[in-house]
């Protein structure tokens, strides 16, 4: 019987993309395997299309009084399962550990797991979720990502070469935002050099978006117009890609475009730099700190191709 193996990472966008090479390392390994994801509803269309998982369960994490969303999830975890790797490690993950049987391996840092993770502090996402994998029985693969390289252009974007902008972050951590004035000096000296500025971004986005676009008009703004396959096309073909700590900033990175991303205090490098062959990062504690000149300075050699 083919060996049953069950996957668990939540998200955020960015930690999902971080796991890109473990997933890949599983499937490569495993290939008889059954592999299942369990997932949250953002990021299930993307892992079903990647090829690395036969199966993708959603989970709604409900709140304990859900009841029938909760025996839902307990049934997933009474399934017989040879082993069970914990990619989230969160507490409520740990608490999904009381639920899974005794004859199956859990890989993870929940008291009591049959296989405990070392301590990751310190280390980057990317390569503890490896290393997890790793302790399963697979052997380190990096994938192509042809199903996301490939993936069709937004309409509006044209042929001629330009520089995406990604100006937000999460709406709850303003301090994660280079502020919107220099981000509008950067397009227009995008513009000057030649190349077009490219705006991306959700809608909770379009305050700091508009008003780049605003004040400068040669700006393609994308703001709320890109999935996630849309928005992987668009970095793949870029000249470079410049952005605060958020998730399309990770993923333009494993594609190995060119990247710079800018972190404040609220991120730590050695844990959350971003993987790519062509990434870079640049940290100000506070962000207000760094300076135009400082950011043109990094990506003008890729600006001149």
């Amino acid at each position: 019987m083919a060996e049953q193996i069950l996957v668990i990472k939540h998200g955020a966008f960015g930690d999902v993309v971080q796991g890109f090479d473990a997933f890949s390392s599983l499937r490569t390994s495993f290939p008889e395997a059954k592999i299942t994801v369990l997932t949250t509803a953002p990021y299930a269309g993307l892992l079903r299309a990647s090829g690395w998982f036969d199966e993708v369960i959603l989970d709604a994490r409900a709140p304990a009084w859900k009841l029938m969303q909760l025996w839902q999830i307990r049934s997933v975890f009474r399934q017989k399962w040879d082993k069970i790797i914990d990619l989230q490690c969160s507490r409520r993950t740990a608490r999904y550990a009381r639920l899974y049987r005794t004859d199956t391996r859990w890989f993870g840092t929940a008291p009591g797991a049959s296989d405990p993770m070392p301590d990751f502090s310190g280390v980057n996402n990317r390569n503890r979720m490896l290393t997890a994998v790793k302790m399963a029985g697979a052997q380190e693969h990096e994938d192509e990502l042809s199903f996301l390289r490939s993936a069709d252009l937004p309409a509006s974007v044209d042929a001629s070469d330009y520089v995406l902008l990604l100006p937000g972050s999460s709406a709850a951590k303003p301090s994660k935002r280079w502020p919107k004035e220099r981000f509008i000096r950067l397009a227009e000296a995008v513009t000057k050099a030649g190349l077009r500025p490219v705006l991306g971004g959700s809608e909770v986005d379009r305050p700091v978006t508009d008003a780049i676009a605003t004040d400068c008009p040669s700006c393609l703004n994308l703001t709320g117009q890109t999935d996630l396959f849309s928005l992987a096309g668009l970095a793949a073909r870029a000249r470079c890609v410049i952005g605060n700590d958020t998730g399309p900033v990770f993923l333009a990175a494993r594609l190995h475009v060119p990247t710079l991303m800018l972190m404040g205090a609220d991120t730590d490098p050695a844990m959350s730099a971003p993987y790519g062959r062509h990434a870079r990062w640049i940290k100000q504690d506070r962000l207000d700190d760094l300076s135009f000149d400082e950011v043109w300075a990094e990506i003008l050699p890729w600006l001149k191709g």
